[in-house]
């Protein structure tokens, strides 16, 4: 890998081993950043460091860390300050899916659902933004999801609300600090092609490819991206997935939980 330049900026990327945060990482890599990725499995981190350094002559290194953890910020923070690096771009993008009745999981994996996908991003957010507020400037990504736009269903029990947490934390941070330069993006994407499915245990979701109304997860990350530089706060990829969140938003919401819960249904796995 080479050595950092003082006048390259950093992206710090959580869940970069694959999918959306892979891509976020060769996205920001590509425009020259240099990037930081977050993620429990190290050898997949190792690899793609190695790949975008080779790639784009940028410095890339790998952070382990079990976001689930109390106070996961932590170890991460500690890395960057051990490198002398600054955070330039946040993209909080870690997150997994159970896709079971509430209480038939165990609490403990519930509460890391809570941890991993909503405490430690605003852990890391909290962290950032004084640093940015003071150079004027910076980014903050949001992983979130369209479903956060939707009522709560059977299954799944927390994410929506976890999502549509996000969605309001982002607007929430912009109306804070859109005046001291910070660009905030709340990425609300429908399906997108990665191992999110497969890795929550959906079935039918282990094979997902690109088709009508599925995205790749490099169609997204530009959407965001270009969110980002445009100043636009919700991004919602996809003309399809925003007639969807428009319908949702518009029609009544019993009938709108009826007809989720019934499409939903097919993906539960048998208790």
């Amino acid at each position: 890998m080479t050595s950092a330049e003082p006048s390259r900026k950093l992206a710090l990327i959580t869940g970069a081993s694959s999918g959306i945060g892979a891509a976020f990482a060769r996205a920001y890599a590509g425009r020259g950043f240099d990037v930081a990725l977050v993620a429990r499995r190290a050898d997949r981190l190792e690899a793609l460091a190695a790949e975008l350094a080779d790639r784009h002559g940028v410095e890339a290194f790998a952070i382990r860390a079990d976001l689930a953890a109390c106070e996961a910020e932590g170890p991460v923070l500690a890395e960057m300050a051990r490198r002398g690096r600054v955070v330039e771009v946040l993209v909080n993008n870690a997150g997994f899916g159970i896709t079971q009745n509430f209480a038939a999981i165990p609490w403990s994996r519930q509460r890391d659902f809570l941890m991993t996908m909503a405490v430690t991003p605003c852990a890391l957010a909290h962290a950032v933004i004084p640093g940015m507020v003071e150079r004027g400037s910076g980014v903050i990504i949001n992983v979130a999801s369209m479903v956060g736009y939707a009522p709560g269903v059977a299954g799944n029990s927390l994410y929506p609300a976890v999502k549509s947490l996000m969605i309001k934390f982002s607007q929430s941070l912009d109306a804070e600090y859109r005046g001291a330069g910070l660009r905030i993006v709340a990425l609300c994407p429908g399906s997108t092609v990665s191992e999110f499915g497969a890795a929550a245990g959906i079935p039918g979701r282990e094979a997902q490819r690109p088709r009508f109304g599925v995205q790749t997860a490099e169609a997204v990350v530009e959407a965001a991206i270009r969110a980002a530089d445009a100043g636009r706060v919700v991004v919602v990829p996809g003309w399809y997935n925003r007639l969807a969140v428009a319908l949702m938003r518009l029609l009544p919401e019993p009938l709108v939980r009826g007809v989720i819960n019934a499409a939903a249904a097919r993906y539960r796995p048998k208790e």
